[in-house]
């Protein structure tokens, strides 16, 4: 427990050190300063949109999660999160049992970066 404790913390200061230290791609300081804004705000509505969770495995995977978004942000330059790729006849507009699959295969397709966002 209190080692899971400070792992949630240290990235949750590293989440803030990559913040402050963000640069556009851009370049321009307007981008910059929007990212920066970006990244601080996502990151304090999704730890404490989390912070009520206790199962483990659900800890394990918030923190696998925010991990991701950080490489991933790093890696690409840019803070905000990477499309979905939906499967084949993923915006199929069906009924019943089939529109059941689908939304079942679009979970599933779901990255883990993206795992606390919404479905739009």
């Amino acid at each position: 427990m209190a080692s899971t404790r400070r792992t949630v913390l240290s990235l949750y200061t590293r989440v803030f050190r990559v913040a402050r230290t963000w640069q556009a791609q851009s370049g321009v300081t307007s981008d910059t300063e929007t990212e920066r804004k970006y990244i601080r705000q996502e990151a304090r509505n999704l730890f404490r949109q989390n912070q009520k969770i206790t199962d483990q495995e659900s800890i394990k995977k918030c923190i696998e999660e925010c991990e991701a978004r950080i490489e991933i942000g790093l890696h690409y330059r840019n803070p905000f999160p990477r499309a979905t790729y939906l499967p084949p006849m993923g915006l199929a507009t069906q009924k019943g049992r089939k529109l059941r699959a689908q939304q079942r295969l679009r979970k599933q397709a779901k990255p883990i970066y993206l795992q606390s966002h919404d479905e739009t």
